[in-house]
C-alpha cells in the first residue's frame, strides 16, 4: 500500500439498499431496541445487591449494540437462590 493513500470503504445509504436489505436492517434494529429496553427495565427493577457491579456502569454498557444487553443478561445479574 502506498504511503499517503487512504482506502475508503463505500457505505450504502438507505436508498441504495434493496428491499430485502432494508427489511433485514429494520429487523436487526428492532431486535437491538427490544434487547436494550428489556435490559434497562430489568436493571431498573433489580436491587443493587442483585447486580454484579454498579447500576450506572451496566446502564452504559447496555447502550452498546447487541453486545451490551447480552453482556448484562449473561454477566451483570447475580443468581439469587
Amino acid at each position: 500500500m502506498r504511503k499517503g493513500k487512504r482506502v475508503r470503504r463505500s457505505r450504502k445509504t438507505w436508498s441504495d439498499m434493496t428491499d430485502r436489505q432494508r427489511g433485514g436492517l429494520a429487523v436487526l434494529t428492532i431486535v437491538q431496541m427490544v434487547l436494550a429496553v428489556a435490559a434497562w427495565v430489568d436493571l431498573a427493577r433489580r436491587d443493587p445487591r442483585e447486580i454484579n457491579g454498579s447500576k450506572g456502569k451496566w446502564a452504559a454498557v447496555i447502550a452498546v449494540n447487541f453486545i451490551g444487553p447480552v453482556a448484562y443478561f449473561t454477566r451483570g445479574r447475580r443468581t439469587v437462590l
